[in-house]
């Protein structure tokens, strides 16, 4: 057939030589390449059977649930704690002063404590020979609606400007 065409018979045999040895090769890669797959299954198998390993893989499913569950309830607890916090007082100034001339040492005193809106509340301990008086005054968003003295508004001025050194 090949002669009454005008083609050597050499040639087709020739080409289907190099067929097969490009084939034999490519059977031989894929082995190889199945052998390695094999090696890694059988370490990963290792001491396994399937029913164990999909209870493995369940049972990581549900603690990996369990974790998101826990980690969705703690967020809830950090944004309760921020809100806590931001009604706490977490700035000061405090102001020694001495209330009387016969007395020395600055025992008296003006305490601002603010929250973070700059509310809160000023504490004024003014000392004398006999006694000692406590006043309490309301600040809301800066600003008491009742005369503060010079200690007390030098002390609510520190408690506000302190959030300018915490940053």
């Amino acid at each position: 057939m090949f002669e009454s065409i005008g083609i050597d018979v050499g040639i087709p045999v020739l080409l289907l030589m190099v067929l097969v040895i490009i084939l034999l090769f490519t059977v031989m890669n894929l082995s190889m390449k199945l052998n390695r797959l094999n090696q890694k299954y059988r370490i990963f198998m290792k001491g396994k059977d399937g029913h164990s390993l999909e209870k493995e893989f369940n049972m990581r499913f549900k603690e990996i649930d369990k974790l998101m569950k826990q980690s969705s309830i703690h967020q809830e607890d950090i944004e309760e704690i921020r809100r806590t916090l931001d009604r706490s007082p977490r700035k000061y100034g405090i102001v020694s002063y001495d209330a009387f001339d016969d007395v020395g040492g600055k025992l008296s005193f003006a305490l601002a404590m603010l929250d973070k809106d700059n509310t809160g509340f000023i504490l004024d301990a003014i000392h004398s020979r006999e006694n000692c008086f406590l006043y309490v005054k309301e600040v809301v968003k800066g600003e008491s609606y009742i005369m503060l003295s010079e200690e007390e508004v030098a002390a609510l001025k520190r408690a506000v400007n302190s959030e300018l050194a915490e940053e």
